[in-house]
């Protein structure tokens, strides 16, 4: 089915490169794969635009568009930031007995949807936001036990663990031959936690086999805010994430890139690949202006190249620039050895 484009964008050139080495896009179809970050550091953006993506590739013209936001995190407009084409087809993983839509609640219930959607038959793309808003059987079963206990005036004993890290553990290995062969693509996002440990900065919740199992797992955290003065005011309009590739199946290598996500437009791709070029000494800096080197005529500044290119339907281009250019530094960074078993 997938011939001539076997991955799915996240929305963002940079970290379709960093997790695959191609512009082509970030999960490879018919896996798991897993983004942590930090809060507010883009974890829904990526999900969404990921939605968003499929929704304008012809390959995924058949597949489900599913958001199983039960953390309830994602309020812009669908059709704003990410388009009709996606508001008409984005859906919850199941509705419920009043036929209103509904989210995965607990970890189990989780599986058990995603069984549902595999015995449809019908492929998906499925966004769960995030792992830390699900429950589980346990942890529902003790804050029950805790409760009558605290009513009753008795002492609370017991562990407090949510029980989710051994659900996933026995469950998502089963997801791994459904999901190939359905050619679906499956996309957990999780929040950092602060670490107890010393030599560890961050930590996430929901057990090992969250992180065994991806193909592809992603970091995220703030590297600033985006600020400008108006009126005589600094006003934020956006951060810039770190994202970092800690695991890739595809390419073996870890890869760090930046990504300016906008309040006002989400994900800012071009900015990010002109960002890029520039950091990379492709294309030149001069004062305020941009030389683009003969990709653009005339030197403008960011904000005003950014326009250029879009007005121009010059993005393509600029990817593939982005393409030639990413390779040309892997392969800079490549040391040639015999080899021993041919």
């Amino acid at each position: 089915m997938f011939k001539d484009c076997e991955f799915l964008s996240s929305g963002s050139t940079l970290l379709d490169l960093a997790c695959t080495g191609t512009i082509k896009g970030a999960w490879p179809v018919g896996t798991y794969n897993l983004f942590v970050g930090d809060t507010s550091s883009g974890k829904t953006w990526v999900g969404m635009a990921t939605l968003a993506e499929a929704s304008i590739n012809k390959k995924f013209k058949d597949y489900r568009l599913i958001y199983d936001g039960g953390e309830f995190g994602a309020l812009m407009s669908v059709k704003r930031y990410f388009g009709e084409r996606l508001a008409g087809r984005i859906e919850p993983p199941c509705v419920d007995e009043d036929g209103e839509p509904s989210c995965s609640q607990t970890v189990e219930e989780l599986y058990c949807n995603l069984d549902d959607a595999f015995e449809a038959e019908r492929p998906f793309v499925w966004i769960v936001d995030s792992m830390d808003s699900l429950s589980s059987m346990a942890e529902v079963g003790k804050f029950k036990s805790v409760k009558e206990a605290v009513l009753k005036g008795k002492d609370v004993t017991g562990s407090f663990g949510d029980g989710k890290a051994k659900v996933n553990s026995a469950n998502l290995r089963r997801l791994m031959t459904p999901l190939k062969e359905s050619g679906s693509v499956l996309l957990i996002l999780n929040q950092t936690r602060d670490s107890f440990d010393l030599f560890t900065k961050s930590t996430r919740s929901g057990g090992r086999a969250l992180g065994f199992y991806a193909q592809i797992e992603v970091w995220s955290s703030v590297k600033r805010k985006l600020k400008k003065t108006v009126r005589g005011r600094e006003r934020s309009y956006g951060i810039e994430s770190k994202m970092m590739v800690k695991r890739s199946r595809v390419t073996g290598l870890e890869r760090s890139v930046f990504v300016p996500i906008l309040v006002s437009c989400g994900i800012d791709d071009v900015g990010s690949m002109i960002d890029y070029l520039v950091q990379d000494k492709v294309w030149k800096k001069k004062g305020t202006k941009v030389d683009t080197e003969g990709f653009i005529e005339n030197c403008y500044t960011r904000e005003r190249l950014v326009r250029e290119i879009e007005a121009g339907d010059l993005e393509l281009k600029l990817k593939a620039l982005i393409q030639k250019e990413w390779l040309a530094a892997e392969k800079a960074c490549e040391f040639s050895r015999k080899n021993r078993y041919s």
